[in-house]
């Protein structure tokens, strides 16, 4: 006479007897991997090949049984010695007029002390601006980009170190260029919107021949007889 059990208790059972799912990839690699284990020396002696080292299961996952995508070699190559001596040294040619070296002082230090840093004029001016040509204009408007980045160099140098100064050295004078780099901007716009009137002015004017051939002549003035 066969007796039933509940739901329950059959459920009870099975959580007694079955794993959990989620070890079912541990217990797997466990039952699969066998080798035999003994003290002898003949047996327990570790084998390897003479050229390369291939074991089969190198970088094998137990978990997932995955491992590389290539093999892994071991070479008997000798590292390479660092040298300490700095006179022993090979030196390394550099560029004195390498572009790079716009990144820092003529001095080519890395960061100056803050006297230095505090040393440096005040900003250029609108009305000082007005009277320089596009040439200078735009060469003055990249010294000042050159600048910047020389002061942003410095300000990694700065929180690398840990120097503790020229925070506000390095704010002072990156806010003086910046004026500088405005004011350029502010002639420039002028300077634009006084060609747009002026255009606007020729379009209209009769002695004025904006579609002239290069060297005839664009300006033919009209005489009255009065």
């Amino acid at each position: 006479m066969s007796c039933l059990l509940p739901t329950s208790r059959l459920g009870q059972l099975a959580s007694k007897q079955y794993p959990p799912l989620f070890l079912a990839p541990a217990l797997f690699s466990f039952y699969q991997v066998s080798a035999s284990f003994s003290t002898s020396s003949s047996v327990s002696q570790r084998t390897t090949r003479k050229k390369h080292a291939r074991h089969p299961n190198r970088g094998v996952s137990a978990l997932r049984r995955t491992g590389l995508r290539h093999s892994v070699e071991m070479d008997n190559y000798p590292l390479p010695v660092p040298v300490l001596d700095p006179e022993k040294r090979s030196k390394v040619a550099v560029d004195e007029n390498h572009g790079l070296w716009g990144f820092f002082r003529p001095d080519k230090k890395s960061l100056n002390t803050p006297e230095e840093m505090a040393a440096f004029g005040r900003p250029w001016v609108v009305e000082e601006l007005r009277h320089k040509s596009w040439e200078d204009l735009h060469s003055l408007w990249w010294i000042c980009c050159k600048e910047r980045n020389l002061l942003a160099t410095q300000a990694y140098e700065r929180e690398r170190l840990k120097a503790g100064y020229g925070e506000a050295e390095i704010l002072d004078r990156n806010r003086a260029v910046r004026q500088t780099q405005k004011a350029i901007k502010h002639a420039l716009t002028e300077r634009y919107y006084a060609f747009e009137d002026a255009r606007r002015v020729a379009v209209v004017d009769p002695e004025v021949h904006l579609e002239a051939e290069p060297g005839t002549q664009a300006y033919t003035p009209i005489y009255s007889d009065k």
